[in-house]
């Protein structure tokens, strides 16, 4: 069977074939405008289930992104993209964009000149349909029905319920192309974990550990519940939801980075989150922009020197990058703040200057954070490296940590004329916003106080 469509600029949908099977020589193509269109999307679905909402489908799509068009293989779950091929490259065409499943069981992506961007890589193993579960599991199967491949191996960005994964499996969120900096969510042998990662460095940001230090073998959400097993097939633990509506999906959000489980609201027409593993705004990790720090009122300030010119690092992201040494650059501490990122520690029981040598000495490396924990027997410290300045919160006064950041040789004023090096670190301000809202909380009293006295004063002036 082969099908060719043409998409007319704009916002389309197309029900070209819709079933939940399609056979071995089947052909769907589209047809990509000439000219570019920034915002198009045209889509042809080509796989259902039952047509109760929200219910699975499958799709070929042509979208506009980063002026090119791109080429996909997609699953929706009513409105929300739960599986793309395109998800960790994607597929840049002109002409067309054409989904076949071949003679030989391959399915696969084509665009102009028969180049093949995307494929399965199921050839010669017997495939003669494709076929979308009601699980939302799409499926290539056999004669018999053995499955020879299937999305629920691949995970994006999102787990679907009745779907496992297995311990060292991860979803990821889409990266840009003009970034490199994409969140993870991991299965690791004792824990789930939220990750930011950026280039070779990765840190993370939220943790869920099973009691008694159990070892996880695979995770499964079910219509309650993320549950979690051990090697022995036993639930060790589990992350329930907080709605009586089954569980559709897991997601791990491409915007915020934030874990969620999500049901169907029949009265709102849409997915709900029934749990979110981050509730406040400064827990995110990339809440601010870079060397900007989340505020007690859950906004962002800037890092702000105290100089005679005063200064901003908000707009330097890379202020730091490759400087090495103590020629090059200084370490100076934020006070009162904190990192939410955490890596594995460079070092531990180290002194606080022994720390910030590390940083200065790392090319890589623009911000520390120091840890002292007073235990009953001993002390612990540890030494965290960063290759960004993100995550940054702000803390209570007296707090175990130490933030410190690189910045440029000379970027501060020197006190009383000379470096002291640790002894005497410059001090940060980071209350722009927050001194902002006292300074009227305080104005809003203060105009009060002076009124109620005012009318007191009238009131004693008119008494017989």
């Amino acid at each position: 069977m082969k099908i060719h469509l043409l998409v007319f600029l704009g916002l389309l949908f197309l029900h070209a074939y819709c079933d939940s099977d399609v056979y071995i020589g089947y052909q769907v193509t589209l047809a990509i405008p000439t000219a570019y269109s920034s915002g198009f999307v045209g889509r042809a679905f080509i796989l259902e289930t039952d047509k109760t909402e929200p219910n699975f489908r499958t799709a070929v799509t042509v979208e506009a992104l980063d002026d090119k068009y791109s080429c996909s293989l997609d699953v929706f779950l009513g409105s929300v993209k739960v599986w793309s091929s395109g998800h960790f490259s994607r597929f840049y065409t002109t002409d067309e964009c054409m989904l076949e499943l071949t003679e030989y069981g391959d399915l696969q992506l084509k665009g102009q000149n028969e180049r093949i961007g995307w494929r399965s890589g199921t050839s010669g193993q017997g495939v003669e349909r494709l076929h979308l579960l009601s699980t939302g599991n799409l499926i290539l199967a056999d004669s018999i029905n053995l499955i020879k491949w299937q999305t629920f191996n691949f995970p994006t960005d999102v787990m679907l319920s009745g779907q496992r994964l297995s311990s060292r499996t991860r979803l990821t969120s889409f990266i840009s192309n003009n970034s490199t900096i994409f969140y993870s969510f991991e299965i690791q042998y004792d824990k789930i974990v939220l990750s930011l990662n950026s280039g070779k460095w990765k840190y993370s940001y939220w943790e869920f550990q099973p009691y008694g230090e159990q070892n996880i073998t695979y995770i499964e959400l079910t219509s309650k519940a993320l549950e979690i097993f051990n090697g022995k097939f036993q639930k060790v633990a589990q992350i329930t939801s907080e709605q009586l509506q089954p569980l559709r999906f897991l997601a791990l959000g491409n915007t915020t980075g934030n874990l969620g489980l999500y049901y169907y609201s029949s009265e709102k027409q849409g997915f709900q989150a029934s749990y979110q593993a981050l509730n406040g705004t400064c827990d995110l990790p990339l809440a601010c922009k870079p060397y900007g720090i989340c505020t007690f009122s859950q906004a962002c300030s800037c890092i702000r020197l105290i100089t005679k010119e005063g200064g901003s690092l908000c707009s330097t992201d890379g202020i730091s990058e490759g400087l090495c040494g103590g020629n090059q650059a200084e370490i100076v501490e934020l006070q009162g703040v904190t990192s939410i990122l955490r890596g594995v520690p460079s070092k531990v029981n180290i002194s606080k200057e022994a720390c910030a040598n590390l940083c200065l000495d790392n090319c890589t490396c623009v911000a520390a954070l120091y840890i002292s924990l007073t235990e009953a027997d001993s002390n612990l410290q540890q030494c965290f490296l960063y290759g960004l300045v993100r995550g940054v919160k702000q803390v209570e006064r007296g707090s175990t940590t130490s933030y410190l950041v690189k910045v440029p040789k000379g970027t501060h004023d020197q006190i009383h004329g000379k470096s002291s090096g640790l002894k005497k670190w410059i001090v940060i301000v980071i209350g722009v916003v927050d001194g902002f809202i006292i300074f009227i909380v305080l104005a809003g009293i203060g105009y009060y106080l002076i009124q109620k006295r005012r009318k007191n004063s009238l009131n004693t002036g008119h008494t017989p």
